[in-house]
This record gives C-alpha cells, structure tokens and sequence, in this order.
C-alpha cells in the first residue's frame, strides 16, 4: 500500500475534489448536501449547501464552480463506513449547477426537461479546451420499484445554451475524462466494471459506429470483486479509475493494459485528482470512511483546462 497523508477527516462521503493554486481542496460532502472547502492546514470550512447529492465538480472558464447534483440518496451506516444505498425519499431532482466561490451562491444551470433532455443523477464532470462540459449521469436506483434508470453521456455548454444527450443508452457511466490531446472521451462504467472510450469528432460529438454496436469502445475490464468509480488523467495518457470493493486506484493504459494498481483501505475509495508544482500531488477520496487522503505519485497527473 502507499504511503498515505491524511488531509481531513469527519467528512460525509466525500467526492469530486478540485485542487486549487494555493493548496487548499474542494470537495462535495455528498451526504451533507454541501460542499466543503479544505485549507492547506486542514481546516475545512462550508462553500455552498446546493442540498439534494452534490457530487462531481469541476472549475469553469468562468472561475466559478460547475456541479453534477444527482439529487440524493439514501444511506446505510455501519463498522465506521458510510454507504449510498438508493433514491432519497426527498430526491430533488438531476441537475447540474453553477456556483460563486466568493459568495457561495447556487444557480441551477440545467435542470431535468431542458432541451428535451432527463437529467436523473448526473455524476462527474470535465471541461474541454472549447468550454463546454462533458458529464455523465450514472441514474437512480428504486429497490422499492426494482428498477434501475436507463442513462447516458451528456454534453454542455457553460453559458447555459445547450444541453444534449450525445451517447445513450450508457451502463451507469461514472467517472469522465478527457485525453490529453482532446480527442478521446473516457467513461468507466460501475456495475459492469468497464473502462471505455469515445472518438470525438467535434466538440460535443463523437463517432457513432466506432464501436461494436455504437460509439463506445471497450478499453479494460477487471476480474475481481470490483467497481469503477470516478477517474482522473496522468500526463501520459493512463486514466486512473478509483475502484471500489478491492480498493483502490486501477491505472490503465490507452491501450487497455494494467499498469498498476494502487491499493487503499476503505472499500469505497470514489476519485483522485491532481495538484503541487510538479502535478504529483495524488488526491484520493476515501468516501465510506470519510476521509480525503494525499500521496506521492509515480508519474504527473494531467493538468485540467481550469
């Protein structure tokens, strides 16, 4: 295992960390329904309350916060480890909102029904060199109704005058990345415990026949008792999905090859994101335990546009 630095603790599943130029992180306390702030010394103090399940966030062109709202869940708590276990009985609806850091007001940019589109859990978040966003909307599930929501792969732009499901159906898409030439989209799936990837075309476009059936191209699949997460990039084009069951950071290649994989201790171990002068400084979330960690990586993580 790594050698782990702890930054805080006390958190309430902890997601989506954005690192900032003077060292302090963002981060969505998704159980709280706010987002909490985390200064370099460790002391946290509170953003924004958005409420319903804050989850991905991701800085703008615009210096403001940009957050995927999925709207809520139900937890279960037990042996010191907090987990989502379903639709909140007061879901509030998918949607995704802009946030001021300086006055930490909260502005609902699309909502469900916005340009045709049904926003249910929008999840994770990333901004392309043009401005606009890709996120994912990774669904509901209704263990009242047995059912599990039918979702896909958004794009949008920051000014709020488009909304579009580019690729649907998607199985649970979770975690969101760019590569670090722009022209290849990654989504790692949850349940199914798929990496795969998109041919952009044009901004907010990919191939629709790249795949086996579609646009999406299977990149890696594990054995194991394992589930994809939230991803981030390194510099050299390895996407680092945050797995969850036998935790950990699985690195991947372009290729599809295991490069290596980054052992944690909390069985919901959901993102990692990168900061420091070097861009070696490893963030990871720690969710069940709510905990967000630090570490030394082996290799640069790719800057974000913002």
């Amino acid at each position: 295992m790594a050698d782990f630095e702890l930054v805080a603790d006390g958190l309430r599943f902890p997601e989506g960390p954005v690192i900032l130029p003077d060292g302090s992180v963002i981060l969505v306390e998704i159980a709280s329904g706010q987002i909490t702030r985390i200064a370099a010394d460790g002391s946290k103090s509170v953003v924004a309350k958005p409420g319903g399940g804050p989850n991905g966030l991701a800085l703008g062109p615009d210096g403001k916060l940009y957050c995927c709202n999925n709207g809520g869940f139900e937890y279960l708590e037990a042996n010191g480890f907090l987990a989502p276990h379903g639709i909140a009985k007061d879901y509030s609806g998918g949607r995704i909102e802009r946030i001021d850091l300086d006055t930490g007001a909260v502005e609902v940019l699309y909502k469900s029904g916005d340009f045709g589109c049904v926003l249910r859990g929008p999840n994770d978040i990333v901004f392309d060199e043009h401005g606009g966003f890709w996120f994912t909307d990774h669904g509901k599930v209704d263990y009242a109704k047995r059912c599990h929501d039918i979702v896909g792969i958004f794009y949008a732009k920051a000014d709020g005058s488009h909304l579009e499901e580019v690729v649907f159906p998607s199985n649970n898409p979770n975690g969101i990345g760019l590569s670090p030439d722009g022209k290849t989209l990654y989504a790692a799936e949850t349940y199914t415990c798929r990496l795969m990837k998109f041919n952009i075309t044009a901004p907010g476009k990919v191939a629709a026949d790249a795949g086996p059936g579609g646009p999406g191209i299977p990149v890696y699949r594990p054995a194991g008792y394992k589930f994809f997460d939230s991803l981030g990039m390194e510099a050299n084009g390895n996407i680092c999905v945050a797995t969850i069951g036998e935790c950990g950071i699985s690195v991947i290649s372009p290729e599809g090859e295991l490069v290596e994989f980054v052992a944690t201790d909390d069985i919901f171990t959901t993102n990692i994101a990168f900061g420091g002068a070097d861009m070696r400084d490893a963030y990871i979330c720690l969710s069940g335990s709510g905990r967000l960690v630090k570490t030394r990586w082996a290799r640069p993580g790719l800057k974000l546009k913002y």
